[in-house]
C-alpha cells in the first residue's frame, strides 16, 4: 500500500472526533488494504511500531527537517515555534523547498514502517549521525503530508486518536465480525495486524481458533485501588491477601527448555534477566506454561528489598549483564499462572490456579510462589498490612478467589491497598524551565490526569526534584530534563508544552477543586516520589474518575 493513501486516511481521522467515525474511516482502509499491509497497517495506525524507544530526540527531528528541506536549522526552529508541532513543521517547509526531487520514489506503509522500526537498532559509534542520515532519508522521500505523519510517528506523536478500543471495532466491522470475539481473540494473542489477518482470510472460525502462543506476552490482570483495607475485605465474599512488591511485574514463558521474560508493557527482557531464566528452569516443574510475578531487587549485603529505581536500571542495560546480576540481584515472587500443558486458564477460578501453580512450581529462595493470608477479619488483615509495609514493600493485594483472570483490564478482581493519602501516577504534560540554579532545566513540572483519551491538568510540582543525585531513589532536574526534552511539543516562552510519555508517582497533603486546572482539581503541595515510566504507560495513568473519588472519601466527605 502507498504510504499516501495512509496520509490521506491519518489526515481524515485528523478532521473527525467521533469514535464511530474514525472507526467507519479505518474499516474502509483495513477493508481494502492486502493481507501482507493489514499487519504492518494495524501497528503503524495506532503509533506503536516498535515496544522500544526510537531514540530519536526533537532535536535531532529539526535537524532532520533542515536536510530534508534545504533550510538551516534556525529557520526550522522559528517555524517550530510559530506552528507548534514538528509534524506541521515538516509539512511546510517541505512544501516550499525549492528543489524538488523529478522522480521521486513513492513511499509505501511497509517502506516507512521498516525505517522507522529500525532506528532502535542503530547503536554504537556514529549512531546518533546514521539516525539523522535515516529520518532525514525517509523525509526526502516524502511528499509534504507523508512528511507530516512520519514525523509524528517517528516522536510518537501522531494525534490522529485511534486507540485499541477504534481499531478492535474497526477490525469488527470491516471484515463482518463480532467485536466480542475481536477482543476475546486479542486476549490471547494481543497482535492486533495478526487479528486483522486473520479476521480478513479466515473470518470468525479463523479467529474461533486463535490460542495463547507461548513466547508471545500477553497483557496483565490490572488491579483496581481501594480506599481502604476495610473496603476491599468487604469486597469479596472469599478474599485472599498477599503481599504486593515494589518491583517489576514480571510475565514467564516456559515452552520446553526455553524461557522467555516479559514486563507489564510485553518488553522482552529475557537477555537483561539470564538468572531468571535460570532460577525458571530449575523451579518450573510443568513442560509449558506462562506464570505471573514480580522480580523484586534485593541488598546483596542485607538481603532486604531494594527500591524499584535500581532494579529498573538492569532493564535498560544492553551491556555488563553479569555484574548487574552481582549488584542488584532478584527474587522472584510467583503469584498466578494463566497457562499450563496447552491449555488457558483465564475461566478458571483463582482458587484453582492456585492450586495448579503448586503443582507447577518448586519454590526455592529467589524464586518462590507468594505467600497468602485468607481471611475477612480486618484485625488479621492489618497484621499482615503493617507487616508487608515493615519489610519496605509498598502494600498488600486483596483477591477475589472466586474470580478467572481478565488480561489487560482493571475488572476488580484484585484490590491494591496502599498508605494513604494514596499517591497518584500522574503524566507530565508541560512544564517551566528553571532560572537561578534551574537555569537550563525544566523547573516546575505541570501534572495531567487521563479523561477517556485526553490529559488533563490537575497540578504543578517542583518539589522532589534534586539539584544533586545523592541516592539512587533520587529524581535530578537534570535527568527529568533529559527525560522530557525528547517530547517537547512546543515552547512559548518559558512555558513548554509536553507529549504525554513519562509517568511519574506524586505524593500530596490533600486534594482540592480548583478552577485553575482542566480537570477542575489540584493537589496541596504535591510532590515527586520516584519514576513510573519504565513500568507504566501514559495510558495507563491515574484517571480524572480516580481523583474525584478520592477527592470525596478524603477527610469523610464521602
Amino acid at each position: 500500500m502507498k504510504y499516501s493513501v495512509l496520509a490521506d486516511v491519518y489526515e481524515e481521522l485528523e478532521k473527525h472526533s467521533s469514535k464511530l467515525k474514525k472507526r467507519d474511516i479505518l474499516a474502509e482502509l483495513l477493508k481494502e488494504a492486502s493481507v501482507k499491509d493489514l499487519g504492518l497497517l494495524a501497528k503503524i495506525i495506532t503509533g506503536s511500531v516498535s515496544s522500544l524507544e526510537t531514540g530519536v530526540s526533537t532535536s535531532m527531528i529539526i535537524k532532520a527537517i533542515g536536510k530534508a528541506s534545504g533550510n538551516p536549522e534556525s529557520e526550522v526552529k522559528n517555524t517550530f515555534k510559530r506552528k507548534g508541532d514538528l509534524g506541521i513543521t515538516a509539512e511546510e517547509l517541505i512544501k516550499s523547498k525549492k528543489q524538488r526531487a523529478l522522480l521521486k520514489k513513492e513511499l509505501s506503509v511497509e517502506n516507512v514502517y521498516d525505517e522507522i522500526v529500525n532506528l532502535p537498532e542503530i547503536s554504537g559509534k556514529g549512531s546518533q549521525e546514521r539516525k539523522l542520515n535515516s529520518v532525514a532519508g525517509i523525509l526526502i522521500a516524502a511528499t509534504p503530508k507523508e512528511a507530516k505523519y512520519i514525523v509524528r510517528t517517528i516522536l510518537g506523536q501522531l494525534r490522529v486518536g485511534v486507540a485499541q478500543g477504534i481499531l478492535r471495532d474497526s477490525i469488527a466491522k470491516a471484515f463482518d465480525i463480532d467485536k466480542k470475539l475481536v477482543e476475546s481473540a486479542w486476549n490471547l494473542n494481543p497482535d492486533f495486524g495478526k487479528i486483522a489477518e486473520v479476521a480478513k482470510k479466515d473470518g470468525e472460525e479463523g479467529l474461533k481458533k486463535i490460542v495463547i502462543d507461548v513466547g508471545s506476552p500477553l497483557m496483565v490482570l490490572l488491579a483496581e485501588k481501594s480506599p481502604s483495607l476495610k473496603d476491599a475485605l468487604e469486597s469479596y465474599e472469599n478474599p485472599v491477601l498477599e503481599v504486593k512488591f515494589d518491583g517489576v511485574r514480571t510475565q514467564i514463558h516456559k515452552k520446553g527448555d526455553v524461557v522467555k521474560v516479559f514486563t507489564r508493557k510485553l518488553e522482552d527482557v529475557t537477555k537483561q534477566f539470564p538468572d531468571i531464566v535460570k532460577m525458571a528452569k530449575t523451579s518450573i516443574i510443568a513442560k509449558e506454561c506462562i506464570i505471573d510475578g514480580e522480580a523484586v531487587g534485593m541488598d546483596p549485603k542485607t538481603n532486604t528489598p531494594l527500591p524499584f529505581q535500581k532494579l529498573s536500571r538492569r532493564i535498560q542495560r544492553k551491556y555488563d549483564i553479569e555484574k548487574m546480576i552481582k549488584e542488584i540481584p532478584v527474587e522472584v515472587n510467583i503469584f498466578d499462572i494463566t497457562y499450563l500443558n496447552g491449555k488457558s486458564l483465564y475461566n478458571i477460578s483463582f482458587k484453582e490456579r492456585r492450586k495448579l501453580l503448586e503443582k507447577s512450581i518448586k519454590s526455592t529462595k529467589d524464586f518462590k510462589i507468594t505467600k497468602q493470608l485468607k481471611t475477612k477479619d480486618l484485625k488479621k488483615a492489618e497484621d499482615f498490612y503493617n507487616k508487608a509495609l515493615a519489610q519496605g514493600q509498598e502494600g498488600i493485594m486483596v483477591k477475589n478467589l472466586e474470580a478467572g483472570y481478565q488480561p489487560g483490564r482493571k475488572v476488580g478482581y484484585w484490590l491494591k491497598v496502599k498508605p494513604t493519602m494514596e499517591n497518584l501516577d500522574l503524566t507530565i504534560i508541560g512544564g517551566v524551565w528553571g532560572t537561578g540554579k534551574r537555569t537550563g532545566f525544566v523547573g516546575s513540572l505541570i501534572l495531567g490526569c487521563r479523561d477517556k483519551e485526553k490529559f488533563l491538568t490537575c497540578g504543578m510540582l517542583g518539589t522532589g526534584l534534586k539539584e544533586k543525585k545523592t541516592d539512587d531513589t533520587d529524581v535530578t532536574l537534570e535527568e527529568i530534563t533529559r527525560l522530557l526534552k525528547p517530547h517537547i511539543i512546543s515552547e512559548k516562552g518559558s512555558s513548554i508544552e509536553i507529549n504525554p510519555h513519562v509517568v511519574v508517582e506524586v505524593g500530596y497533603e490533600e486534594i482540592q477543586k480548583s478552577p485553575k486546572y482542566e480537570s477542575g482539581y489540584a493537589l496541596r503541595f504535591p510532590r515527586l516520589i520516584r519514576l513510573r515510566t519504565m513500568e507504566k504507560p501514559a495510558s495507563q495513568a491515574d484517571t480524572l474518575s480516580r481523583i474525584k473519588y478520592l477527592y470525596t472519601i478524603q477527610k469523610g466527605k464521602k
